[in-house]
């Protein structure tokens, strides 16, 4: 990067002066790299649960609609293969949370796929809604595969007139 760019960054970030030096997390690998001089390097080892670890540990993000009809909002989504059991939904007056999780029920070599899109695993979703809800009304249901969620809007416009009484 030439410094007037640089300087640019620096100065729309608020920083000046400040060299970024990314530092990669050492990966293991049974491999020994020979460098431009034929000598040998020694790669970090891999693991042989490598992959399994990563993606056990990574939780996909779940695919939603969200729209609104005047009296609630409402949330879909695809959920196919599922087990309704693996699903949380958890409900506050302002926002949504859908966690849940898809399993196989063959295990299926990596070496094995010709292509491999459908996510498997952990998966969770929040939604921060634009008008307050009443969490004790809210609905779920799950119909072929798709779950919605239905959440009553709580109509603040509503006013409610108080008669004074003279005592």
């Amino acid at each position: 990067m030439d410094k007037e760019t640089k300087s640019f960054f620096e100065k729309l970030a608020g920083v000046s002066g400040i060299e970024y030096k990314p530092e990669a997390a050492p990966i293991k690998t049974n491999n020994q790299n020979s460098n431009s001089n034929g000598q040998k390097n020694s790669a970090p080892e891999k693991s042989e649960n490598f992959e399994k670890e990563i993606f056990e540990e990574a939780e996909g993000q779940l695919g939603i609609d969200v729209y609104q009809t005047p009296s609630s909002f409402v949330i879909e989504s695809t959920i196919a293969g599922v087990n309704p059991d693996d699903v949380d939904i958890s409900i506050t007056s302002d926002s949504v949370t859908v966690r849940g999780k898809r399993e196989k029920d063959e295990k299926i070599r990596t070496e094995d796929y010709l292509y491999q899109e459908c996510f498997w695993g952990k998966f969770s979703r929040s939604v921060i809604l634009p008008q307050e809800i009443d969490p004790d009304r809210a609905q779920a249901s799950l119909k072929n595969g798709v779950l919605r969620i239905t959440l009553p809007k709580i109509n603040k416009a509503k006013t409610k007139k108080l008669k004074v009484r003279f005592e």
